[in-house]
């Protein structure tokens, strides 16, 4: 065991040296390795770091939610211009579906409207992501609360002027001052705020809670009217725990096709979009994101292996009467081997540590100019660091062998 950490000892050695003696040969050959890490390990980190914050950002909602809507979410069979004909699903049809729907947890009626202004005093702030839901959308997306609360069933019924804001337009309107029973300005109407939501930085899409705002569904629908073909309606289910999710879809199939008056043999105008099934959908762009990363940095991690081996193979030239030396005092193969591969390996992983560093620098850089969290986790430090290592193991063998298969006398007289 001493035998090898003192090899190892001599191998990080020669490594300095080929670092200090020939700076510009040896930084250009762990370039490649230097670039395969930097673009593996910022993919993985950008992916890892995007899938956080995924999750967190859906975190409140259950995978197994429903969409009922007159789009997709994901490819359809049916052609776009007979899908443009599809109607809105209806309020009364929300109504209709709460009351008969069995195996249902909460069931909410959302209308995806324009961005609008609100005022205070003097104040405005512009594109406002209004959303216009009823009183249960608060027990199927769980929104946490810096203060105040959300409306109650009566309030949405009723089609209250009651607001409740995301933290960044609370705090762009009233600043330090106590915003819960204060009255802004929307759509032409006084509202009384009577919440303000937690910060939860930008969403996944750009939009996010800090610059939503929620009102009753009911005051947009006396506003606007259930006819008006600018708005998009959406019925959202959330079903109860362990419910047999084909079973429930086909229920809710079942029961607004009869509704519709739909024959049989015509096709559903309408679909029932599984949330379960976005995220899928989201699952499978960041794998391909991933193996976009692995394919650029294979390439470049296969120049830079070429660049090890090349220092290796020079550095066993170079070493030519040393190792005729050591050979003559007895040195085995193996130990011969052994301290070139170590050398390898070495010289590949500060390579690969140059390249982690750099991926940390960016991730800092990233997330103090970003309103988003760039994380190099420990995982993808250790992959990186194994992977250089890897590839150094690889491209030291070809050298290492021909280092310990030379003849000692005739090494020495080559060397002289």
């Amino acid at each position: 065991m001493l035998v090898y950490l003192r090899l190892l000892k001599e191998s990080f050695g020669f490594a300095m040296n080929a670092l200090t003696n020939n700076k510009l040969r040896t930084l250009l050959s762990l370039l490649g390795v230097t670039i395969g890490i930097f673009s593996i390990i910022a993919v993985l980190a950008a992916v890892d770091s995007l899938d956080r914050k995924i999750s967190k950002d859906l975190s409140g909602l259950d995978k197994n939610t429903i969409y009922l809507i007159k789009f997709s979410f994901g490819p359809s069979e049916i052609p776009q211009w007979k899908r443009d004909q599809f109607p809105n699903v209806k309020y009364d049809e929300y109504t209709y579906m709460k009351g008969s729907m069995t195996n249902t947890d909460q069931m909410a009626y959302q209308i995806f409207t324009r961005k609008e202004s609100i005022k205070y005093d003097s104040k405005t702030v512009s594109a406002i992501n209004i959303v216009p839901v009823s009183h249960e959308f608060i027990d199927i997306q769980g929104l946490e609360f810096e203060k105040g609360r959300f409306y109650n069933e009566s309030e949405a019924n009723s089609g209250a002027t009651v607001i409740v804001l995301g933290n960044e337009i609370a705090k762009s309107l009233f600043e330090d001052a106590e915003p819960i029973g204060k009255n802004v300005r929307l759509y032409g109407k006084r509202f009384t705020v009577i919440g303000v939501l937690k910060k939860e930085g930008s969403g996944l899409f750009g939009d996010s809670n800090d610059t939503s705002a929620y009102i009753p569904v009911n005051f947009v629908r006396q506003l606007y009217g259930d006819n008006n073909t600018s708005l998009t309606n959406v019925i959202i289910f959330k079903p109860e725990k362990g419910v047999d999710m084909e079973a429930y879809k086909g229920e809710i199939s079942q029961k607004l096709r009869s509704f519709r008056g739909l024959k049989a043999g015509e096709i559903d105008n309408f679909f029932i979009n599984v949330f379960s099934g976005f995220t899928d959908l989201i699952d499978g762009i960041l794998g391909q994101m991933n193996l976009v990363g692995w394919i650029i940095s294979g390439f470049s991690l296969l120049v830079g292996g070429f660049g090890i081996a090349n220092i290796m193979f020079v550095s066993v030239k170079e070493r030519t009467n040393l190792i005729g030396i050591q050979k003559s005092l007895g040195a085995k193969n193996r130990f011969i081997m052994f301290q070139f591969l170590f050398e390898a390996v070495i010289l590949s992983v500060i390579g690969g540590v140059i390249g982690l560093l750099l991926v940390w620098i960016i991730s800092v850089i990233l997330t103090k100019a970003l309103d988003f969290e760039f994380v190099l986790g420990m995982g993808n430090i250790i992959l990186g660091t194994g992977l250089a290592a890897i590839i150094g193991l690889i491209s030291g063998i070809l050298p290492a062998i021909a280092a310990s298969k030379l003849d000692p006398v005739e090494a020495i007289r080559t060397g002289m």
